[in-house]
């Protein structure tokens, strides 16, 4: 973790950093002596951890907690102090523990410990933030691209090898084989009804019995795809049949 020393006296920032520096989860350490070098460090920087003092020179620690508990991804914050009467308000301001004055490796160790978990959990919940659905695909034809909207896409199908992407005023020809498109849209409500052809389900203007007991499907354009019997289970589901 990217860490931050904010304290007023020399001698304890010196201290504090040398005992960081033994813990292996702290990749790096700065050091600011007032509210506006640590803002100032935090704009250059990522900063992951801050080890906050409270008693600034004609300036308090809390201050800059208040300021950092409204920034978006905040760092972390472990108080660093000699005085153990603010340790209810430190904890109102979201830090992660409350260290006294003067410091002992072991301490400062289980207060690393216990942020480096939080920012670990907090990293893998961002990664499993589901990604935003795709809004248009790009499509190139000749030397201008296209960029077709999902919501105006009817269809996707494949013809004598060649990709095709169907809306109600135009068909785009592509290079993606339909497998890769199918992942693209795959949040939208788009379905597979055949091995060659993605339909948008909105888009359906009229449905009809067809051979072996499977269905064609003419959508706004008046395109017709055949729903084919692999298909026909889903495909039930999906329109109420």
């Amino acid at each position: 973790m990217h860490t931050l020393i904010v304290d007023d006296e020399p001698l304890a920032r010196n201290e504090l950093n040398y005992l960081l520096e033994q813990c292996e989860e702290v990749t790096s350490v700065t050091e600011a002596d007032s509210i506006e070098e640590a803002l100032e460090q935090m704009l250059k920087k990522t900063v992951d951890l801050i080890f906050l003092d409270i008693h600034l020179t004609n300036e308090s620690g809390l201050t800059l907690a208040e300021k950092i508990k409204q920034v978006k991804n905040p760092p972390l914050i472990v108080f660093a102090t000699a005085y153990d009467d603010y340790a209810i308000k430190a904890f109102e301001l979201n830090a992660k523990d409350y260290v006294l004055k003067p410091f002992e490796q072991k301490r400062i160790q289980q207060a690393v410990t216990k942020a480096y978990k939080t920012h670990q959990n907090e990293k893998q919940q961002v990664h499993e933030l589901p990604e935003e659905p795709l809004k248009a695909i790009p499509v190139q034809l000749d030397d201008r691209i296209f960029l077709v909207k999902i919501e105006e896409i009817i269809a996707v199908g494949v013809e004598n090898g060649e990709t095709t992407i169907y809306t109600k005023k135009r068909e785009y020809p592509i290079n993606e084989p339909l497998s890769a498109i199918e992942k693209k849209i795959c949040h939208h409500a788009f379905l597979r009804v055949h091995r060659s052809y993605l339909i948008n389900v909105n888009a359906i203007d009229e449905i009809q019995p067809w051979f072996n007991h499977t269905y064609q499907v003419t959508l706004e354009n008046q395109l017709k795809i055949p729903v084919s019997r692999s298909y026909m289970k889903d495909f039930r589901e999906q329109v109420g049949l």
